[in-house]
This record gives structure tokens, C-alpha cells and sequence, in this order.
């Protein structure tokens, strides 16, 4: 499989095919991954986020970077993918931002082919636009942001990032991204389309273990609506948010936040079965099993998988009624 992006910058002017910079080759054939990005710090919550989209296969799996406690980064145009990590590594010794992308900059042979934007754990936004990008390049520093692109259709698409992020303060970090997200696409977009997205979000404070440290982390590798469909999966993360938010109530014994936690989740999602059965089963624990029986009813008529899993579910203490109780259930 040949790499999903380019490792370091083409010389146009050369006839051989193929180049080494600094130590790192790659093959003057394979096309440019033209991107637009925002990574941007929420000063409320100080979670920092990275959004990208882009007429490129699995975008988010080379361009966007973060780190809980540390900051975000984004690497782009022809891609250097060790400024990702090594961009958070300067953040974790001590450097700002600014200092950071300037370090990376410097000793890259290729600085003129790229693009770069970082934002650290202080709010504090820098980026970087190689000379040589492809027109329409470049990019935007707002207070705790940076939006950035190339190779767009026209000079609106940074400009219109910019104003969709301040323009959405209200909203929480992911979905504010979300709405620069459109905003690029709505201006004119990447020239060549559209392929794939990616949204992540990380925390203010480093993250006590490995698998906490991103508190979103959605991919759409390969899709005709990209951004659509990222958005489509940020509303289905909130409810599941929800899900989660329920199950912990009802550990506590609080029946009501959990009630509440469960509908909002189903409202989100009305038709989602998963939703409605774990309702179910927290009101059958809890002595509620006259208003547990029509939910699993419902279920059971759409999905009759549902019975069955039911009917297993005392064997590892997920469901906790009477015989009496269980067997009103799975004979619905």
C-alpha cells in the first residue's frame, strides 16, 4: 500500500523521480494532499481540538495530532508527519506554540511546501504556510485558533473558517468545529472534492491513563459527504454520552438522573434499539417493571435478538428481577 501522504516536500524542478531530503524519500509521483484545518482551544473548558478535511484517503490517520495536557497539531500540504509528534514533544518540554512551529520550520528543508498550526494548553495559536503551497493557500491566527488551508478553490474558504468559529462561541468545541467544517465547504472547499474528515478533541489536563487521553476521536476515512457524515457521528458520540452519564447514575442509585440521561439519548436517537433496551433493563432492576414491559415489548417485535439476549443477561447479574418478573418479559 503506498503511503497516504507525501513525507517531505518535491522538488518540481528535478527529473528524477524519486528524492531523499533530510534523510526521508518519497516518490515525486504521488499526488499532493491539498487540506483544510482548524485546532483550535476552548477557553472555558481548555479542551483543544483538531478538525480536517480533505480530497485524501484517511485524512485523519497523518494530518491531525493531540495530546490531553499538552496541546494539538496539525501537518499538512505536502506532509512532514513527524511534525505531529515531534510537535508535541517540543510542547511537552516547555515551548510555546509559536516556538514550536518556528523549531519545526527551521530545520525543515521543506518549510516551503508545507503547512503547520499548533495550539498549546495556553491558548496560544501559530501556524505556518510554506511559500510554495498551492494557491489558494494560507491561514488565519484568532484568539486560540488557527484555521488553515491550500490548494482551495478560492481566497473565501480561510476567511469564511474564521468567522464560522467566532461566529459559533455558544456551541461546545466539537461542534464549533463542525460548523468551520461547513463553512470551508459552503465557500468553495478543496478544489478537487472532498474524501475524508476527522475530529479530535483532547482534554485540558494530561489524561490519568493511555485510553482516556482523547475525549473525541471520530474518523470518516472514505466518503462522498465527509463532513456530513462527521457530524452525523459527533450526535451519535453526545448520545452515547448520555448512555454513559445513565449507567452511572443508576451505580449510585440516582433513578431519576439516569431516567433523564436515557431519554435524552433516545431522543437523539428514537429509532435506536440499544438505547431503548438499556432503559428497559435499568427500569426492571430498579422495581419498575411495569414500565420496563412495553419497551421490551417494542423491541422484541422489531428485533426478536433482543428476547434471546434478554434471557441471558442474568447469568452475568445485568438483570436482576424475579423468575416471575423474567418470565413475564421474554414471554411479550
Amino acid at each position: 500500500m503506498r503511503p497516504i501522504l507525501i513525507y517531505v516536500f518535491m522538488f518540481f524542478l528535478t527529473t528524477s523521480p524519486v528524492q531523499t531530503v533530510t534523510g526521508q524519500a518519497f516518490n515525486s509521483n504521488e499526488p499532493l494532499a491539498n487540506t483544510f484545518s482548524i485546532v483550535a482551544q476552548d477557553p472555558l473548558t481548555g479542551e483543544m481540538a483538531v478538525g480536517v478535511q480533505s480530497h485524501w484517503f484517511s485524512v485523519g490517520s497523518i494530518v491531525s495530532w493531540g495530546e490531553s495536557g499538552v496541546g494539538v497539531v496539525a501537518t499538512q500540504s505536502f506532509v512532514n508527519p513527524a511534525f505531529g509528534p515531534d510537535g508535541l514533544a517540543l510542547l511537552k518540554n516547555g515551548l510555546s506554540a509559536e516556538e514550536a512551529v518556528k523549531t519545526l520550520t527551521h530545520k525543515d528543508e521543506g518549510r516551503d511546501f508545507r503547512q503547520l498550526a499548533i495550539v498549546d494548553t495556553q491558548g496560544n495559536a501559530s501556524a505556518f504556510t510554506g511559500s510554495k503551497c498551492i494557491r489558494y493557500a494560507g491561514h488565519l491566527i484568532g484568539d486560540g485558533y488557527s484555521v488553515q488551508a491550500n490548494m482551495m478553490l478560492n481566497e473565501k474558504v480561510v476567511p469564511a473558517m474564521a468567522r464560522a468559529y467566532e461566529a459559533n462561541a455558544d456551541l461546545p468545541l466539537a461542534e464549533r468545529v463542525i460548523k468551520v467544517m461547513m463553512a470551508a465547504q459552503e465557500a468553495g472547499g478543496d478544489i478537487r472534492g472532498k474524501q475524508s474528515a476527522v475530529l479530535l478533541v483532547v482534554g485540558a489536563k494530561p489524561a490519568e491513563h493511555l485510553w482516556m487521553d482523547k475525549k473525541i476521536n471520530l474518523r470518516v476515512d472514505d466518503s462522498e459527504e465527509p463532513i456530513k457524515e462527521l457530524d452525523r457521528l459527533l450526535k451519535v458520540h453526545r448520545a452515547y454520552e448520555h448512555m454513559n452519564n445513565g449507567d452511572l447514575a443508576i451505580e449510585v442509585g440516582d433513578m431519576s438522573v439516569a431516567l433523564q440521561e436515557y431519554g435524552a439519548a433516545e431522543k437523539m436517537f428514537p429509532e435506536n434499539l440499544e438505547m431503548k433496551f438499556w432503559k428497559a433493563v435499568a427500569l426492571a432492576n430498579n422495581g419498575r417493571i411495569k414500565e420496563a414491559l412495553p419497551i421490551f415489548r417494542e423491541i422484541f417485535i422489531q428485533d426478536d435478538n433482543w428476547r434471546e439476549l434478554t434471557r441471558r443477561l442474568p447469568e452475568s447479574a445485568l438483570l436482576n428481577t424475579s423468575r416471575e418478573e423474567l418470565k413475564m418479559i421474554l414471554d411479550l
